[in-house]
């Protein structure tokens, strides 16, 4: 394990000492949860961005799309009850 220094306001090293005592932990432990809890959630929301970026359309389409007049033309739709 790696020591650091770590410089916060009063009032965040106030919450975080009854949050420590709340978990029966100590300041430093929670901490290092903390951020590592942070840095796992960035690595999840990195990889899941880069796949959604990478999906390609599973579409069969071998022509042009639609225009926008024959997404909803009315006209050759059935009629309702």
């Amino acid at each position: 394990m790696k020591n650091v220094t770590v410089s916060m306001e009063e009032h965040v090293a106030d919450w975080a000492r009854m949050e420590a005592a709340r978990r029966n932990t100590s300041v430093s432990r929670l901490i290092g949860e903390l951020l590592a809890e942070k840095m796992r959630h960035d690595d999840a929301y990195e990889r899941a961005m880069r796949e959604a970026l990478e999906f390609k359309s599973i579409g069969f389409s071998d022509g042009p799309y639609l225009t926008r007049e024959e997404i909803y033309d009315r006209k050759s739709a059935p009629a309702g009850p």
